[in-house]
């Protein structure tokens, strides 16, 4: 007689559950997320997926887009863009745990597709070479693995599989955690504040003309003369601040010139410094806008940099690169006019540049509006024409030529005043022409001149100030300028797209 042995039959793989399911999903995600963060610390930051995908979706959004969430967020536009991206693909996440909970291979392509992205992302990046490709390929491969890894084991026997799970996933939780933020200590280990601090001093040859007491009304509600560099407002295209040490720093100058030369931070350190004050304002200012602000900077004369690498006739635009690939065109008769005062600048309200405004150095036009002027972090300056090189905002329908337009600002009263004599005060402005009369109005009743800050330089916004008499009740203030070219601003509305919003500024109080 004999015995036939039967095996025990294999427990079949359970399905795992919905909850299950929609965390191996984000798990996977933050895998992925992390692994790449922590390759790009070696390849550059940029490189991050994460990052690289941010900032090509702000390369993408349409210029409407970018206005409403400038003027809805103002400078948190790129936090609110990076949240807004966290929840997108973390809801897409979930959804591929979702529709894998019988077989990982749909989730790993939806994975696969967000690691084809990041690919594409940093391959497109100005800023990077290809082997920054790593980052974005080691975050794939991360996701894909991780996504696989997970599902095998929530798909096991749950009996004796539980606690294993349990740990593995906290494991990879932690993982991921670890991998992202060693991956952003190791991408900021160059130590940009200390060689920031160790510029030392900033000693000017030609100081800036002294500020009167009543450069400004603050006590009657304007801004301060100098806007702190706290305070100065900023606005850009970079989702992560460049970290540009001075000793790694220079700037190439080439194209249509006679030779090409290059400076390091201690050449333009070292030169005889100027120092001027010199109010920015951005295209992107709405009328009665906060874009705009007003400090001393100090750095070296662009037009003398320019003569030694000698223009060559038939150049039309400098254009200017960053660090982190952003490129603006500059009129020439604007930077090598001695007269215009255009700047290489290092230093900001007596200190070097804050690393968010620029530094190691950056460039400073006066009269001209910061798309086309103003870029930071520049390293690079081609002299070339229109039709060869198009820059960044031109790109995407901004103007060629960008004068700053005559503006002014009601800042004061804001909400509510005591009825009786109501004291009206803002700023106005008209860099490189300066401004001659401010007139106000309440009510839409006749233009009153108002009072006049003392005039520093006409690279500089005024403040001014006037009264009314208003009885109780809701009350409009209205503003407008007259430049020294004896244009006043016009009440035409216009929107920022593609040279500067006009308009007159008009505010609501109330009185009682």
């Amino acid at each position: 007689m004999t015995t036939e042995l039967s095996e025990a039959p294999a427990e079949a793989p359970s399905k795992p559950s919905k909850p299950t399911a929609a965390l191996i999903g984000v798990l996977a995600l933050v895998a992925a997320l992390g692994a790449g963060h922590l390759a790009a610390a070696f390849v550059g930051i940029n490189a991050s997926p994460y990052l690289a995908v941010g900032n090509a979706a702000i390369d993408l959004t349409p210029t409407w887009l970018k206005d409403f969430a400038a003027g809805t967020f103002g400078t948190a536009d790129k936090t609110v863009l990076l949240a807004g991206m966290a929840v997108v693909m973390g809801l897409l996440a979930i959804v591929a745990g979702l529709i894998s909970r019988s077989k990982p291979m749909p989730g790993q392509l939806l994975i696969g597709v967000f690691g084809v992205f990041g690919i594409i992302a940093v391959y497109t990046r100005p800023d990077l070479g290809q082997v920054s490709l790593i980052a974005p390929v080691v975050s794939l491969l991360a996701g894909v693995l991780v996504f696989r890894a997970l599902h095998r084991a929530a798909s096991a026997p749950i009996a004796p599989s539980s606690s294993r799970r349990r740990f593995l996933f906290a494991g990879v939780a932690l993982g991921a955690g670890l991998a992202g933020g060693g991956g952003q200590l190791l991408g900021s280990r160059k130590d940009v504040e200390g060689s920031r601090g160790a510029v030392g001093p900033l000693v000017p040859a030609r100081t800036a003309p002294a500020i009167p007491a009543d450069a400004d009304f603050a006590r009657l509600g304007t801004p301060t003369f100098i806007t702190s560099n706290r305070d100065f407002y900023r606005i850009d295209t970079a989702l992560v601040v460049p970290q540009v040490r001075a000793e790694d720093w220079s700037l190439r100058i080439h194209g249509m010139v006679d030779k090409e030369v290059t400076y390091s931070y201690a050449d333009i350190r070292d030169r005889p410094l100027v120092e001027r004050v010199l109010t920015l304002c951005c295209v992107s200012n709405p009328v009665g806008g906060s874009y705009i602000s007003n400090a001393k900077f100090i750095g070296v004369d662009l037009a003398d940099l320019l003569t030694e690498a000698g223009v060559r006739p038939g150049a039309e635009q400098l254009f200017s690169t960053s660090v982190d690939g952003f490129t603006a065109g500059t009129p020439v008769p604007a930077v090598v006019d001695p007269g215009r005062g255009a700047m290489l600048a290092i230093g900001m309200n007596g200190e070097p540049l804050p690393v968010e405004h620029g530094f190691p150095a950056r460039l400073v036009v006066p009269g001209l509006y910061g798309f086309v002027s103003a870029t930071k972090w520049v390293t690079d300056l081609e002299l070339t024409t229109w039709d060869a090189r198009k820059a960044y905002w031109l790109q995407r329908g901004w103007a060629e030529q960008a004068p700053i337009k005559t503006e002014s600002r009601i800042d004061a009263p804001s909400g509510a005043a005591p009825a009786g004599k109501v004291r009206v005060a803002g700023i106005a402005w008209a860099q490189h022409t300066g401004i001659a009369k401010v007139e106000a109005r309440l009510d839409n009743g006749p233009w009153q001149e108002a009072t006049l800050s003392a005039e520093v330089t006409d690279d500089a916004w005024r403040m001014w100030w006037t009264v009314f008499d208003a009885t109780p009740g809701s009350h409009t203030a209205t503003v407008r300028a007259t430049d020294r070219s004896g244009y006043t601003q016009t009440d035409q509305v216009a929107d920022v797209v593609p040279d500067g919003a006009t308009g007159w500024h008009t505010i609501t109080f109330t009185t009682q």
